[in-house]
Protein backbone atom coordinates (compact mmCIF):
# COMPACT_ATOMS: atom_id res chain seq x y z
CA UNK A 1 0.00 0.00 0.00
CA UNK A 2 2.85 2.38 0.85
CA UNK A 3 4.48 1.73 -2.51
CA UNK A 4 1.15 2.34 -4.27
CA UNK A 5 0.71 5.69 -2.50
CA UNK A 6 4.23 6.75 -3.33
CA UNK A 7 3.77 5.79 -6.94
CA UNK A 8 0.48 7.65 -7.06
CA UNK A 9 2.08 10.74 -5.56
CA UNK A 10 4.88 10.62 -8.11
CA UNK A 11 2.22 10.40 -10.83
CA UNK A 12 0.47 13.52 -9.56
CA UNK A 13 3.69 15.47 -9.23
CA UNK A 14 4.86 14.38 -12.67
CA UNK A 15 1.60 15.47 -14.28
CA UNK A 16 1.74 18.83 -12.51
CA UNK A 17 5.38 19.38 -13.47
CA UNK A 18 4.62 18.50 -17.10
CA UNK A 19 1.65 20.87 -17.19
CA UNK A 20 3.51 23.76 -15.56
CA UNK A 21 6.55 23.18 -17.77
CA UNK A 22 4.50 23.29 -20.98
CA UNK A 23 2.54 26.35 -19.80
CA UNK A 24 5.78 28.09 -18.81
CA UNK A 25 7.49 27.36 -22.12
CA UNK A 26 4.39 28.40 -24.05
CA UNK A 27 4.15 31.58 -21.99
CA UNK A 28 7.72 32.55 -22.76
CA UNK A 29 7.08 31.87 -26.45
CA UNK A 30 3.95 34.04 -26.20
CA UNK A 31 6.05 36.90 -24.79
CA UNK A 32 8.40 36.63 -27.75
CA UNK A 33 5.50 36.55 -30.23
CA UNK A 34 3.89 39.64 -28.66
CA UNK A 35 7.17 41.56 -28.69
CA UNK A 36 7.75 40.57 -32.31
CA UNK A 37 4.26 41.76 -33.25
CA UNK A 38 4.93 45.18 -31.71
CA UNK A 39 8.27 45.42 -33.50
CA UNK A 40 6.81 44.49 -36.88
CA UNK A 41 3.78 46.79 -36.43
CA UNK A 42 6.15 49.72 -35.92
CA UNK A 43 8.62 48.83 -38.67
CA UNK A 44 8.77 49.33 -42.45
CA UNK A 45 6.91 45.97 -42.72
CA UNK A 46 3.87 47.28 -40.85
CA UNK A 47 1.67 47.60 -43.96
CA UNK A 48 2.51 44.05 -45.01
CA UNK A 49 1.73 42.79 -41.49
CA UNK A 50 -1.73 44.37 -41.35
CA UNK A 51 -2.50 43.49 -44.98
CA UNK A 52 -1.65 39.82 -44.35
CA UNK A 53 -3.90 39.64 -41.29
CA UNK A 54 -6.89 40.99 -43.21
CA UNK A 55 -6.25 39.11 -46.43
CA UNK A 56 -9.53 37.54 -47.58
CA UNK A 57 -9.15 33.81 -47.95
CA UNK A 58 -12.83 32.85 -48.16
CA UNK A 59 -15.24 31.20 -47.95
CA UNK A 60 -18.16 33.09 -46.36
CA UNK A 61 -19.07 30.86 -43.40
CA UNK A 62 -21.32 33.46 -41.79
CA UNK A 63 -23.04 36.50 -43.27
CA UNK A 64 -22.23 38.38 -40.08
CA UNK A 65 -18.49 37.77 -40.48
CA UNK A 66 -18.30 38.00 -44.26
CA UNK A 67 -15.38 36.45 -46.16
CA UNK A 68 -12.95 34.67 -43.87
CA UNK A 69 -9.61 36.37 -43.36
CA UNK A 70 -6.41 35.08 -41.79
CA UNK A 71 -7.29 37.05 -38.66
CA UNK A 72 -10.75 35.45 -38.48
CA UNK A 73 -9.36 31.94 -38.99
CA UNK A 74 -7.00 32.53 -36.06
CA UNK A 75 -9.51 34.20 -33.71
CA UNK A 76 -12.67 32.23 -34.55
CA UNK A 77 -11.33 28.82 -35.61
CA UNK A 78 -7.90 28.13 -34.12
CA UNK A 79 -8.83 29.79 -30.83
CA UNK A 80 -11.73 27.33 -30.56
CA UNK A 81 -9.00 24.73 -29.92
CA UNK A 82 -7.58 27.00 -27.22
CA UNK A 83 -11.02 27.13 -25.60
CA UNK A 84 -11.31 23.35 -26.01
CA UNK A 85 -8.13 22.99 -23.94
CA UNK A 86 -9.52 25.47 -21.41
CA UNK A 87 -12.69 23.38 -21.15
CA UNK A 88 -10.75 20.14 -20.79
CA UNK A 89 -8.60 21.64 -18.03
CA UNK A 90 -11.67 22.94 -16.21
CA UNK A 91 -13.44 19.57 -16.40
CA UNK A 92 -10.33 17.62 -15.39
CA UNK A 93 -9.67 19.83 -12.37
CA UNK A 94 -13.31 19.78 -11.21
CA UNK A 95 -13.83 16.05 -11.73
CA UNK A 96 -10.43 14.51 -11.04
CA UNK A 97 -8.02 17.23 -9.99
CA UNK A 98 -7.20 19.95 -7.50
CA UNK A 99 -10.74 21.38 -7.61
CA UNK A 100 -12.54 18.07 -7.16
CA UNK A 101 -13.85 18.88 -3.66
CA UNK A 102 -15.59 21.96 -2.31
CA UNK A 103 -12.86 22.27 0.29
CA UNK A 104 -10.30 22.77 -2.49
CA UNK A 105 -12.56 25.03 -4.56
CA UNK A 106 -13.25 27.66 -1.89
CA UNK A 107 -10.04 29.70 -2.06
CA UNK A 108 -9.59 29.80 -5.89
CA UNK A 109 -13.28 30.59 -6.48
CA UNK A 110 -13.21 33.36 -3.87
CA UNK A 111 -9.94 34.77 -5.25
CA UNK A 112 -11.07 34.57 -8.88
CA UNK A 113 -14.38 36.31 -8.07
CA UNK A 114 -12.58 39.21 -6.43
CA UNK A 115 -10.08 39.24 -9.29
CA UNK A 116 -12.88 39.70 -11.82
CA UNK A 117 -15.19 42.11 -9.99
CA UNK A 118 -12.63 44.68 -8.77
CA UNK A 119 -10.87 45.14 -12.17
CA UNK A 120 -14.25 45.71 -13.81
CA UNK A 121 -15.11 48.34 -11.19
CA UNK A 122 -11.73 50.05 -11.64
CA UNK A 123 -12.30 50.13 -15.41
CA UNK A 124 -15.78 51.65 -15.01
CA UNK A 125 -14.50 54.27 -12.55
CA UNK A 126 -11.58 55.31 -14.75
CA UNK A 127 -13.68 55.49 -17.92
CA UNK A 128 -16.30 57.49 -16.05
CA UNK A 129 -19.11 55.26 -17.21
CA UNK A 130 -18.85 56.62 -20.77
CA UNK A 131 -21.60 54.86 -22.78
CA UNK A 132 -19.30 54.25 -25.75
CA UNK A 133 -16.82 52.41 -23.52
CA UNK A 134 -19.17 50.40 -21.28
CA UNK A 135 -18.80 47.22 -23.36
CA UNK A 136 -15.15 47.00 -22.36
CA UNK A 137 -15.85 46.38 -18.67
CA UNK A 138 -14.78 42.71 -18.86
CA UNK A 139 -11.45 43.30 -20.64
CA UNK A 140 -9.28 43.54 -17.48
CA UNK A 141 -11.08 40.68 -15.71
CA UNK A 142 -9.09 37.77 -17.19
CA UNK A 143 -5.70 36.29 -16.30
CA UNK A 144 -3.36 34.82 -18.91
CA UNK A 145 -2.22 31.56 -17.32
CA UNK A 146 0.52 30.83 -19.89
CA UNK A 147 2.06 34.30 -19.62
CA UNK A 148 1.86 34.35 -15.81
CA UNK A 149 3.29 30.82 -15.40
CA UNK A 150 6.02 31.81 -17.88
CA UNK A 151 7.06 34.68 -15.59
CA UNK A 152 6.98 32.37 -12.57
CA UNK A 153 9.22 29.92 -14.44
CA UNK A 154 11.86 32.63 -14.76
CA UNK A 155 12.02 32.72 -10.95
CA UNK A 156 12.99 29.05 -10.64
CA UNK A 157 12.99 27.75 -7.06
CA UNK A 158 12.17 31.18 -5.64
CA UNK A 159 8.53 30.47 -6.50
CA UNK A 160 7.22 27.52 -4.42
CA UNK A 161 5.21 24.91 -6.32
CA UNK A 162 2.23 25.76 -4.12
CA UNK A 163 2.18 29.27 -5.64
CA UNK A 164 2.24 27.86 -9.16
CA UNK A 165 -0.63 25.54 -8.29
CA UNK A 166 -2.55 28.41 -6.67
CA UNK A 167 -2.04 30.60 -9.76
CA UNK A 168 -3.11 27.74 -12.03
CA UNK A 169 -6.33 26.99 -10.14
CA UNK A 170 -7.29 30.67 -9.84
CA UNK A 171 -6.67 31.16 -13.58
CA UNK A 172 -8.78 28.08 -14.41
CA UNK A 173 -11.73 29.40 -12.36
CA UNK A 174 -11.07 32.81 -13.92
CA UNK A 175 -11.35 31.22 -17.36
CA UNK A 176 -14.76 29.83 -16.42
CA UNK A 177 -15.94 33.34 -15.65
CA UNK A 178 -14.46 34.70 -18.88
CA UNK A 179 -16.20 32.01 -20.93
CA UNK A 180 -19.53 32.85 -19.27
CA UNK A 181 -18.99 36.56 -19.94
CA UNK A 182 -18.21 35.95 -23.62
CA UNK A 183 -21.30 33.77 -24.03
CA UNK A 184 -23.69 36.10 -22.20
CA UNK A 185 -22.36 39.64 -22.57
CA UNK A 186 -20.98 39.56 -26.11
CA UNK A 187 -23.74 37.77 -27.98
CA UNK A 188 -25.91 40.37 -29.73
CA UNK A 189 -28.48 38.09 -31.37
CA UNK A 190 -29.11 34.36 -31.61
CA UNK A 191 -30.24 32.39 -34.65
CA UNK A 192 -32.82 29.83 -33.57
CA UNK A 193 -32.29 27.06 -36.17
CA UNK A 194 -28.49 27.14 -35.82
CA UNK A 195 -28.74 27.14 -32.03
CA UNK A 196 -31.11 24.16 -32.18
CA UNK A 197 -28.63 22.32 -34.41
CA UNK A 198 -25.86 23.08 -31.92
CA UNK A 199 -27.96 21.70 -29.05
CA UNK A 200 -28.71 18.51 -31.01
CA UNK A 201 -25.03 17.99 -31.85
CA UNK A 202 -24.03 18.64 -28.24
CA UNK A 203 -26.72 16.24 -27.04
CA UNK A 204 -25.41 13.57 -29.42
CA UNK A 205 -21.95 13.94 -27.87
CA UNK A 206 -23.42 13.43 -24.41
CA UNK A 207 -25.33 10.40 -25.69
CA UNK A 208 -22.09 8.85 -26.98
CA UNK A 209 -20.54 9.52 -23.58
CA UNK A 210 -23.54 7.96 -21.83
CA UNK A 211 -23.31 4.80 -23.94
CA UNK A 212 -19.63 4.36 -23.15
CA UNK A 213 -18.05 5.40 -26.46
CA UNK A 214 -14.38 6.12 -25.71
CA UNK A 215 -12.95 6.57 -29.21
CA UNK A 216 -12.20 10.24 -29.76
CA UNK A 217 -12.90 10.60 -33.50
CA UNK A 218 -16.75 10.63 -33.22
CA UNK A 219 -16.54 13.40 -30.63
CA UNK A 220 -14.08 15.41 -32.71
CA UNK A 221 -16.22 15.05 -35.82
CA UNK A 222 -19.29 16.24 -33.94
CA UNK A 223 -17.24 19.05 -32.36
CA UNK A 224 -16.46 20.45 -35.83
CA UNK A 225 -20.18 20.49 -36.61
CA UNK A 226 -20.87 22.05 -33.23
CA UNK A 227 -18.33 24.81 -33.95
CA UNK A 228 -20.00 25.62 -37.27
CA UNK A 229 -23.50 25.62 -35.75
CA UNK A 230 -22.42 27.91 -32.91
CA UNK A 231 -20.73 30.21 -35.45
CA UNK A 232 -23.99 30.50 -37.38
CA UNK A 233 -26.07 30.95 -34.21
CA UNK A 234 -24.49 34.28 -33.29
CA UNK A 235 -22.78 33.03 -30.12
CA UNK A 236 -19.03 33.39 -30.49
CA UNK A 237 -17.74 30.24 -32.19
CA UNK A 238 -14.95 29.62 -29.67
CA UNK A 239 -17.57 28.78 -27.01
CA UNK A 240 -18.08 25.54 -28.97
CA UNK A 241 -14.65 24.45 -27.75
CA UNK A 242 -15.71 24.63 -24.11
CA UNK A 243 -19.07 22.96 -24.83
CA UNK A 244 -17.34 20.10 -26.65
CA UNK A 245 -14.89 19.63 -23.76
CA UNK A 246 -17.74 19.16 -21.28
CA UNK A 247 -19.03 16.19 -23.31
CA UNK A 248 -15.67 14.39 -23.64
CA UNK A 249 -15.58 11.28 -21.39
CA UNK A 250 -13.15 11.24 -18.50
CA UNK A 251 -12.04 8.24 -16.48
CA UNK A 252 -11.54 9.21 -12.86
CA UNK A 253 -8.07 7.96 -11.97
CA UNK A 254 -6.85 9.31 -8.61
CA UNK A 255 -3.08 9.33 -8.50
CA UNK A 256 -2.72 8.58 -12.22
CA UNK A 257 -3.99 11.64 -14.10
CA UNK A 258 -2.29 10.60 -17.33
CA UNK A 259 -4.22 7.34 -17.74
CA UNK A 260 -4.05 6.13 -21.35
CA UNK A 261 -7.63 4.85 -21.25
CA UNK A 262 -9.12 8.23 -20.25
CA UNK A 263 -10.34 9.98 -23.46
CA UNK A 264 -10.18 13.45 -21.90
CA UNK A 265 -6.60 13.01 -20.76
CA UNK A 266 -5.55 11.62 -24.16
CA UNK A 267 -7.12 14.55 -26.00
CA UNK A 268 -5.71 17.13 -23.60
CA UNK A 269 -2.17 15.81 -23.82
CA UNK A 270 -2.43 15.47 -27.59
CA UNK A 271 -3.68 19.02 -28.15
CA UNK A 272 -1.82 20.93 -25.46
CA UNK A 273 1.58 21.21 -27.21
CA UNK A 274 -0.09 22.49 -30.39
CA UNK A 275 -2.11 25.07 -28.47
CA UNK A 276 0.70 26.18 -26.15
CA UNK A 277 3.49 26.30 -28.72
CA UNK A 278 1.65 27.26 -31.91
CA UNK A 279 -1.92 28.57 -31.57
CA UNK A 280 -1.52 30.89 -28.57
CA UNK A 281 1.75 32.46 -29.82
CA UNK A 282 0.16 32.84 -33.28
CA UNK A 283 -2.82 34.56 -31.65
CA UNK A 284 -0.42 36.85 -29.78
CA UNK A 285 1.45 37.74 -32.96
CA UNK A 286 -1.81 38.43 -34.84
CA UNK A 287 -3.43 40.50 -32.08
CA UNK A 288 -0.68 42.31 -30.15
CA UNK A 289 0.61 44.39 -33.04
CA UNK A 290 -0.40 48.04 -32.77
CA UNK A 291 1.24 51.01 -34.44
CA UNK A 292 2.45 53.61 -31.96
CA UNK A 293 3.09 56.22 -34.65
CA UNK A 294 1.75 59.56 -33.44
CA UNK A 295 0.94 58.15 -30.03
CA UNK A 296 1.83 60.49 -27.18
CA UNK A 297 1.13 60.73 -23.47
CA UNK A 298 -2.34 62.13 -24.15
CA UNK A 299 -3.31 59.04 -26.14
CA UNK A 300 -1.80 56.67 -23.56
CA UNK A 301 -3.72 58.44 -20.78
CA UNK A 302 -7.05 58.31 -22.64
CA UNK A 303 -9.88 56.74 -20.60
CA UNK A 304 -10.01 53.41 -22.49
CA UNK A 305 -6.31 52.37 -22.38
CA UNK A 306 -5.91 53.80 -18.89
CA UNK A 307 -9.02 51.99 -17.65
CA UNK A 308 -7.82 48.67 -19.06
CA UNK A 309 -4.25 49.11 -17.78
CA UNK A 310 -5.28 50.15 -14.25
CA UNK A 311 -7.99 47.49 -14.17
CA UNK A 312 -5.33 44.85 -14.80
CA UNK A 313 -2.56 46.34 -12.67
CA UNK A 314 -4.49 47.73 -9.71
CA UNK A 315 -7.80 45.89 -9.90
CA UNK A 316 -6.33 42.40 -10.13
CA UNK A 317 -3.84 42.75 -7.28
CA UNK A 318 -6.38 44.39 -4.97
CA UNK A 319 -9.22 42.03 -5.84
CA UNK A 320 -7.25 38.79 -5.59
CA UNK A 321 -5.06 39.58 -2.57
CA UNK A 322 -7.94 41.06 -0.55
CA UNK A 323 -10.12 38.07 -1.43
CA UNK A 324 -7.43 35.59 -0.35
CA UNK A 325 -6.90 37.39 2.96
CA UNK A 326 -10.66 37.44 3.55
CA UNK A 327 -11.07 33.78 2.56
CA UNK A 328 -8.32 32.71 4.96
CA UNK A 329 -9.79 34.85 7.75
CA UNK A 330 -13.21 33.26 7.18
CA UNK A 331 -11.54 29.80 7.05
CA UNK A 332 -12.85 29.25 3.50
CA UNK A 333 -9.35 28.21 2.48
CA UNK A 334 -5.73 28.20 3.58
CA UNK A 335 -2.75 30.21 2.41
CA UNK A 336 -0.62 28.26 -0.11
CA UNK A 337 1.76 26.01 1.84
CA UNK A 338 5.34 27.20 2.12
CA UNK A 339 4.53 30.69 0.83
CA UNK A 340 4.60 34.00 2.70
CA UNK A 341 1.90 36.63 2.40
CA UNK A 342 4.37 38.78 0.46
CA UNK A 343 4.79 35.97 -2.09
CA UNK A 344 1.01 35.56 -2.34
CA UNK A 345 0.82 39.29 -3.05
CA UNK A 346 3.44 38.82 -5.78
CA UNK A 347 1.26 36.17 -7.44
CA UNK A 348 -1.74 38.52 -7.16
CA UNK A 349 0.34 41.03 -9.13
CA UNK A 350 1.10 38.42 -11.80
CA UNK A 351 -2.62 37.76 -12.15
CA UNK A 352 -2.78 41.23 -13.71
CA UNK A 353 -1.22 39.74 -16.85
CA UNK A 354 -4.41 39.50 -18.88
CA UNK A 355 -2.90 39.22 -22.32
CA UNK A 356 -4.62 36.47 -24.36
CA UNK A 357 -8.15 36.55 -22.95
CA UNK A 358 -8.14 40.33 -22.49
CA UNK A 359 -7.15 40.94 -26.13
CA UNK A 360 -9.77 38.40 -27.18
CA UNK A 361 -12.56 40.09 -25.19
CA UNK A 362 -11.40 43.50 -26.42
CA UNK A 363 -11.89 42.37 -30.01
CA UNK A 364 -15.44 41.30 -29.14
CA UNK A 365 -16.27 44.46 -27.19
CA UNK A 366 -15.41 47.03 -29.86
CA UNK A 367 -15.77 47.12 -33.62
CA UNK A 368 -13.97 50.46 -34.10
CA UNK A 369 -10.32 49.71 -35.03
CA UNK A 370 -9.17 52.81 -33.13
CA UNK A 371 -10.79 51.57 -29.92
CA UNK A 372 -9.39 48.08 -30.47
CA UNK A 373 -5.91 49.60 -30.75
CA UNK A 374 -6.48 51.52 -27.52
CA UNK A 375 -7.49 48.26 -25.86
CA UNK A 376 -4.25 46.66 -27.08
CA UNK A 377 -2.20 49.53 -25.63
CA UNK A 378 -4.01 49.18 -22.29
CA UNK A 379 -3.65 45.40 -22.20
CA UNK A 380 0.03 45.50 -23.11
CA UNK A 381 0.73 48.30 -20.62
CA UNK A 382 -1.18 46.75 -17.72
CA UNK A 383 0.18 43.27 -18.38
CA UNK A 384 3.77 44.54 -18.64
CA UNK A 385 3.47 46.52 -15.39
CA UNK A 386 1.97 43.50 -13.63
CA UNK A 387 4.67 41.16 -14.96
CA UNK A 388 7.55 43.44 -13.97
CA UNK A 389 6.13 44.27 -10.52
CA UNK A 390 5.23 40.66 -9.76
CA UNK A 391 8.59 39.32 -10.95
CA UNK A 392 10.56 41.94 -9.01
CA UNK A 393 8.65 41.38 -5.78
CA UNK A 394 8.92 37.59 -5.98
CA UNK A 395 12.57 37.78 -6.98
CA UNK A 396 13.55 39.69 -3.83
CA UNK A 397 10.83 38.57 -1.39
CA UNK A 398 12.21 36.58 1.58
CA UNK A 399 11.28 32.91 1.38
CA UNK A 400 9.57 31.04 4.18
CA UNK A 401 12.12 29.19 6.26
CA UNK A 402 9.83 27.31 8.57
CA UNK A 403 6.17 26.44 8.90
CA UNK A 404 5.77 29.15 11.52
CA UNK A 405 7.08 32.01 9.38
CA UNK A 406 4.67 34.45 7.77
Amino acid sequence: MIVHKATARRGVNSALRDFLHSEASGGILLMVAAALAMIVANSPWADDYFHLLHLETGPVLSEKLGPMTLHLWINDALMALFFLIVGLEIKREFVDGHLASWKDRGLPIFAAAGGMIVPALVYLIVTGGAPALLRGWAIPSATDIAFAIGVLALLGSRAPTSLKLFLTTVAIVDDMGAVAIIALAYTASIGGPALLAAILLWGTMFALNRFGVTRLWPYLLLAVGLWFAVLLSGVHATIAGVLAAVAIPIKVTPGAPDADDSPLHRLEHGLHPWVAYAIVPLFGFANAGVSLAGTGLAELAAPLPLGVALGLFLGKQIGIFASVRLAVALKIGERPAGATWLQVYGVALLCGIGFTMSLFIGGLAFADPLLVDEVKIGVLGGSLLSALAGYTLLRFAPQMRSAGDS
